[in-house]
């Protein structure tokens, strides 16, 4: 019998063999594979693998694959209750909603990866974070052995992070949103980029599968749509989350450098950063088939047979290049699965 490659399991297309795989369809089947799972020194759960890197020597020890199903929804006056399986493609999940009029995460249309891992990184784009319609999320709890309903405030949530991701560890089985039922009136759009694409003005209410297509088609001009044809998508998204400085700091940059309030203190953006410190699109440390996308900065890209150290290596080149023009430490956002940028 072989070892499962993880790079087939990767959006980037890279890693190492593990040791063991373990594949849950089923809720309860996720329970059990997970706690034979934890007998092992190291155990890892793995959704879409759309924002992970996994070390070209893989993983040593037993990888459950969430492949869980289901999606059940309770309406009433005010709204809809949905709870969905932890393996459910996220893309999907989104089509569905939309379909049946419920509103709410039409701006998160075409992002890869399962429902399960969405409130790991409380991802977010256009306007939208998944913590705006998140209630709480069924969890094996890896510390106390318990399968308990965790509420959202208790994630805490923030910008691409949680205690899912940083503390608490163990694995996401079910998630819970409440959204709108007013689909047919139109949405408020909430991000200038989508406004303009749009041709509508700054919270203006769209349909959600108009809002939906036009997040769809901005999303794969910018190689962030999985397309096995297109090179520019063997990603894991957006690599760098956009740093988060104080005000003081902020003042130090340039004039025209994109800046967005984040409490008391400033956001920048990644792209801006690594684009203007001199990484362009398409560039590539000579002789790997590692790049940056040549549709989006903040991508990295497999081009055909690069490996996990070409990876870590050009995230590695774009952190000191950023960091010596302007003082900006860039972090990354997949989940690095061995000692590749430490």
């Amino acid at each position: 019998m072989h070892e499962p490659v993880l790079a087939d399991l990767t959006t980037l297309g890279v890693g190492g063999t593990a040791a063991r795989l373990l594949t849950a369809t089923t809720t309860d089947e996720l329970v059990a594979h997970t706690q034979t799972a934890w007998d092992d020194h190291e155990w890892l759960v793995l959704g879409g693998g759309s924002n992970v890197l996994v070390a070209d020597s893989g993983f040593d020890g037993t990888v459950v694959l969430v492949r869980t199903t289901g999606v059940d929804a309770d309406t009433d006056a005010d709204g809809v209750t949905v709870r969905v399986a932890a393996g459910e493609p996220w893309d999907a999940f989104v089509a569905t909603t939309v379909a049946n009029g419920w509103t709410g995460l039409e701006a998160l249309s075409g992002i890869p990866g399962t429902v399960g891992a969405a409130p790991v990184q409380n991802i977010g784009a256009y306007g939208v974070e998944l913590s705006d319609v998140l209630t709480r999320v069924e969890f094996l709890d890896a510390a106390t052995g318990e399968r308990t309903w965790v509420p959202a405030a208790e994630l805490a949530l923030g910008y691409r992070t949680s205690t899912l991701k940083h503390g608490r560890r163990g694995v996401v089985l079910t998630v819970e949103f409440r959204l709108g039922t007013a689909g047919e009136h139109g949405v408020p759009v909430r991000y200038a980029q989508l406004a303009g694409s749009l041709g509508v003005d700054l919270g203006a209410l769209v349909e959600p599968a108009t809002v939906r297509d036009e997040v769809l088609r901005l999303r794969a001009s910018k190689g962030m749509v999985l397309d096995a044809d297109d090179r520019d998508t063997w990603s894991a998204g957006s690599f760098f989350t956009n740093p988060i400085v104080s005000a003081a700091f902020a003042e130090t940059l340039p004039a025209d450098a994109p800046r967005w309030p984040a409490g008391d203190d400033v956001k920048l953006s990644a792209a801006w950063l690594i684009e203007h410190a001199g990484v362009h699109r398409g560039y590539a440390v000579p002789g790997s088939r590692a790049a940056i996308s040549s549709k989006h900065t903040l991508a990295l890209t497999n081009r055909g047979g690069a490996t996990a150290a070409q990876v870590a290596e050009l995230a590695r080149y774009v952190q000191v290049t950023v960091l010596n023009r302007f003082g900006v430490s860039l972090v990354p956002e997949p989940v690095v699965v061995g000692d590749l940028l430490d």
